[in-house]
């Protein structure tokens, strides 16, 4: 009997490169949109591999997961809706698709960063207001004299890096779990943890998220930076305590902020962040171009079948998992 996938959710026009894909493997495809754990589990009912974009997968879940599930496959480059230390522990590979989304995340980043370095929202609020001036509102370096940082040293961190060097500015990034030379030979300085937030004119955050990362940017560290330094998030929104952002953007203790991801989605209508000032808030679409969304779809189908397969996983994350990446 032929094996079956079960897309458990999904938020796309259609599911057509996957039906294609998992059906072309000559295997069968199951979809259904659960919201819950109990709908997870009735849909998983004799089933050999899952897709999944934002069903809970707990630890509850999974150990009450058929024993034929061969494979969890996430839609996606983060995991949190999957319990990862209960799939280890059961001996079920997690994979994710981290791949498909490097460039638009960069430019998207990149896009941030430099506006607000460029102080564009503040210059931009001031002209409309009717206040005409030929010099920005705050003092402006040029980037030659400014340290782009990064936290986290992957794909998606040297592809800003890169980005950024072709803009001219002096580069370093903060990863403990990659080693120097890594830095060394593409020319970017390696920074402690201490280190990067005292001297990062720029910093782009690109770390998971664990209980290591939580609120890696918090209100101490937030007094550690330097006031005109620029932060910009695009990769999870539990790395940074939100509500002590907008406090020092309202006390004036950071030059700006751009975010596109945040510890709650959609933010509230109260949050303070919404009326923060230098900000730039967008509304997590760092991923998105129209080639991405079919490029993800597609990814995620291959690895569910190579795991049918009984073939080598691409993104299987809970083999040797590091704290940051």
């Amino acid at each position: 009997m032929s094996a079956t996938v079960l897309i458990t959710d999904y938020g796309f026009k259609n599911i057509d490169l996957e039906r294609a894909t998992i059906k072309g493997a000559g295997f069968h495809l199951k979809t259904a949109q659960c919201r819950t754990p109990g709908e997870v589990l009735e849909a998983a009912r004799d089933v050999d591999a899952l897709i999944v974009q934002w069903a809970p997968l707990n630890a509850q879940v999974i150990a009450a997961l058929p024993k034929r599930v061969r494979v969890v496959v996430r839609y996606g480059i983060g995991v949190d809706n999957i319990d990862l230390p209960a799939a280890t522990a059961r001996g079920l590979p997690v994979c994710n698709v981290p791949d498909y989304c490097i460039d638009e995340v960069a430019d998207h980043a990149m896009a941030l960063a430099l506006a607000l370095a460029r102080q564009l929202p503040q210059t931009h609020a001031r002209t409309i207001a009717g206040e005409w001036k030929i010099t920005p509102p705050a003092a402006m370096p040029a980037f030659r004299d400014m340290i782009f940082a990064c936290a986290g040293f992957g794909r998606i961190a040297r592809a800003v890096l890169a980005r950024a060097r072709a803009f001219g500015f002096r580069l370093a990034a903060y990863d403990p779990f990659v080693p120097n030379s890594e830095f060394t030979a593409i020319g970017v300085t390696q920074l402690s943890r201490d280190e990067l937030f005292e001297s990062a004119s720029i910093l782009s955050l690109h770390l998971p998220l664990n209980t290591e990362t939580r609120h890696f940017i918090d209100a101490t560290r937030l007094q550690s930076f330097r006031s005109a330094t620029v932060l910009v998030n695009t990769s999870r929104g539990g790395l940074i305590d939100t509500v002590a952002l907008a406090k020092a953007l309202h006390a004036g203790r950071l030059g700006g902020a751009g975010l596109d991801v945040y510890e709650t989605e959609p933010l509230s209508g109260d949050h303070p962040l919404l009326d923060a000032p230098n900000a730039i808030l967008t509304s997590h679409t760092a991923w998105f171009s129209e080639a991405s969304v079919p490029r993800l779809q597609r990814l995620a189908a291959e690895e569910a079948v190579r795991a049918l397969r009984g073939e080598s996983l691409k993104n299987q994350l809970n083999r040797a998992v590091s704290s940051i990446s």
